[in-house]
């Protein structure tokens, strides 16, 4: 069985962005890119990984 990180919950991020005073437009720029290069490393962390 292989486990694969899709992608993270936008909707906690925008509300994590709020209670910390970001930016939602910097937010909505930035974080797709952050996640992309994120879920590429964790899915080739868990890959990597010895049973």
């Amino acid at each position: 069985m292989t486990v694969r990180c899709l992608g993270w919950d936008m909707s906690a991020a925008f509300a994590l962005a709020d209670a910390l005073g970001v930016d939602r437009m910097a937010v909505a720029l930035f974080l797709p890119e952050i996640e992309q290069v994120a879920m590429r490393q964790l899915n080739d962390q868990v890959a990597n990984q010895e049973p």
